[in-house]
């Protein structure tokens, strides 16, 4: 019988073993400082983000300071110009109420001098040409009563529209960093983001923390201040009649008072 077939030598068949799956890259937590408070922002910002918020916080400061001492000066002046008018309109003639007024120099007085030497020096002249060179003075009197009252207001108004905007710089430079600081790590981990973005809505809350108050503040004094002028006003007027009758009296042949009392 023919020999049987020798068995095929079995042939190993090695499947190949694919390399394990690399793992997804995670974002590691960077070491960031955790300290979220205003000081903790404060004292890890940027340098640059570092100045703005000192100018700002110095420029609220300064806001305040200005409110407290105008305050205090628009009561007493509001306060003594309206015992000045009360001596004006309780007064026959200009000297009596020169004699009547306080001693101390104040818009007022400062007012009724102006006429009173007018009319020494116009004593021979017109009446007409004199009332008309008393309302000359008591106009510039006025403006400069208007000019000193209004001292320190201008800082409020600076403030209140540049604030803002630097606070608003201050933020634009921490964003940019935090913007550096992503690149630079090569990741997206919010913990490498919000510091910086924190620092840099800080500084627009500080901005803001500066110029609202200051806007509203200025608002406030610019009606105290035109009241003020209005009162200055009444005070010129009040003048100006006195010296009215003064002159109607001169000119009738009854002479006005010597002013040596008052003086």
């Amino acid at each position: 019988m023919p020999a049987a077939p020798a068995a095929a030598s079995p042939v190993s068949v090695t499947d190949p073993v694919s390399p394990p799956a690399a793992d997804p890259p995670v974002d590691r937590p960077a070491d960031l400082p955790r300290d979220l408070s205003p000081l903790g922002m404060f004292l890890a910002a940027d340098i640059v983000v570092k100045i703005v918020m000192v100018g700002l916080a110095l420029a609220s400061i300064l806001t305040w300071t200005v409110w407290l001492a105008k305050t205090i000066e628009l009561a007493a002046a509001r306060r003594r110009i309206r015992a000045d008018l009360d001596a004006l309109e309780n007064s026959a003639t200009l000297d009596a109420a020169l004699a009547r007024l306080v001693p101390q120099d104040g818009a007022v007085t400062a007012l009724a001098r102006a006429a009173a030497v007018e009319m020494d020096a116009s004593s021979e002249l017109a009446a007409a040409g004199i009332k008309e060179r008393i309302l000359s003075r008591l106009e510039r009197i006025e403006a400069a009563a208007s000019r000193q009252i209004a001292r320190g207001t201008g800082i409020l108004a600076t403030i209140g529209s540049t604030a803002p905007f630097v606070g608003l710089f201050g933020t634009v430079w921490g964003i940019m960093n935090s913007f550096i600081g992503i690149s630079k790590a090569q990741t997206t981990n919010l913990a490498v983001v919000a510091p910086g973005i924190a620092e840099a809505l800080l500084a627009t809350a500080l901005g803001l923390i500066a110029a609202i108050p200051a806007v509203m503040i200025y608002n406030a004094f610019a009606r105290q201040i035109a009241a003020y002028r209005g009162l200055v006003g009444d005070a010129a007027a009040a003048v100006l009649r006195l010296a009215g009758r003064d002159l109607d009296r001169h000119a009738a042949g009854r002479p006005r008072a010597t002013r040596a009392a008052a003086e």
